[in-house]
């Protein structure tokens, strides 16, 4: 059976120290989103919540890191990474 978005990791990477603004300095995460996401059941909810964590490491250039540590525990689990969902869903129609 695929796995699907209700299958997706948090996007947590287990370095947890909060610094900028009460965001972890790993995932930039906030404690409340951390519980926030584990509560998430619907695919919407956490493709959205996803786009919006993305979106603010882009913001603070710390997307590549969080990227590789994020793809590494989904490989560790044997889940696909909802990365590449991520990007497969903005990538242009041909």
């Amino acid at each position: 059976m695929a796995k699907t978005w209700r299958d997706a990791p948090s996007p947590c990477i287990d370095v947890c120290k909060y610094k900028r603004q009460g965001r972890c300095i790993g995932c930039s995460m906030t404690k409340d989103e951390k519980k926030a996401f584990v509560r998430l059941e619907e695919k919407a909810d956490k493709k959205a919540f996803f786009r919006m964590l993305v979106s603010r490491l882009e913001e603070q250039g710390g997307l590549a890191f969080w990227a590789t540590a994020y793809r590494k525990k989904c490989e560790r689990r044997d889940v696909p990474c909802p990365l590449d969902k991520l990007e497969a869903a903005e990538e242009p129609a041909a």
